[in-house]
């Protein structure tokens, strides 16, 4: 049985630390259906929708999202293990508990911190709202 494991990446060094945890675990359960997902947070003042078009801030989302998923992706490749890159827009966590059911991810895997400033001190502020909302087992990488 294939098991689909959605990694959320925000090219931070504990999320890659979260791809790593993936290839030593592809090393020991070959059937693994990948997912590599980052989450642009929404600029939502309505000064850039002034002058910024609807499109040029989809392409914008979509460039930032596929540098941050590049590391990520190009260590899998280079390992010959399959994945797929997707980059969605919305409030991080809720975005990830979201996706992961809508993929039926059997578990998600990320890394303890990312880039949202101070966060939590013990864990990331986005992985402890992504362990709140998802029902999907999570694996914290640190």
């Amino acid at each position: 049985m294939t098991m689909r494991i959605l990694v959320a990446l925000d090219g931070s060094e504990p999320s890659l630390k979260a791809i790593d945890y993936v290839l030593r675990l592809h090393a020991a359960v070959s059937d693994l259906e990948i997912h590599l997902l980052n989450v642009q947070i929404p600029l939502e003042s309505g000064h850039v929708r002034m002058f910024v078009s609807h499109d040029d801030l989809q392409e914008y989302y979509r460039e930032q999202g596929q540098a941050a998923l590049k590391e990520g992706r190009e260590r899998l490749e280079q390992a010959g293990v399959p994945c797929s890159v997707h980059v969605a827009v919305g409030h991080s966590a809720e975005t990830i508990a979201h996706f992961a059911r809508e993929r039926g991810s059997d578990t998600i895997v990320m890394g303890s911190h990312g880039h949202t400033g101070l966060g939590h001190l013990l864990l990331g502020s986005v992985t402890s709202e992504v362990i709140r909302l998802t029902d999907v087992p999570v694996t914290v990488v640190k």
